[in-house]
């Protein structure tokens, strides 16, 4: 398993926290996802199929750009 962190500025409180642990989640090959408000940080385990750009671009559409 691959592990990538993000920074996602737009987590802004819990229920963002809440909604990319569970949504994310939902995607094929992901392990864990690990949502920090006060860093801001999103911390992904996870392998094929999913890869970080299909992760980076889930995301997005999600509402929450992410920062390497």
């Amino acid at each position: 398993m691959k592990t990538v962190e993000y920074n996602v500025p737009a987590i802004r409180c819990k229920h963002c926290v809440a909604t990319i642990k569970r949504e994310v989640a939902e995607l094929q090959g992901i392990g864990s996802v690990e949502a920090n408000l006060d860093s801001k940080n999103v911390q992904i385990s996870f392998e094929a199929p999913a890869t970080e750009r299909s992760i980076e671009q889930f995301m997005e559409e999600l509402g929450y750009p992410v920062r390497k």
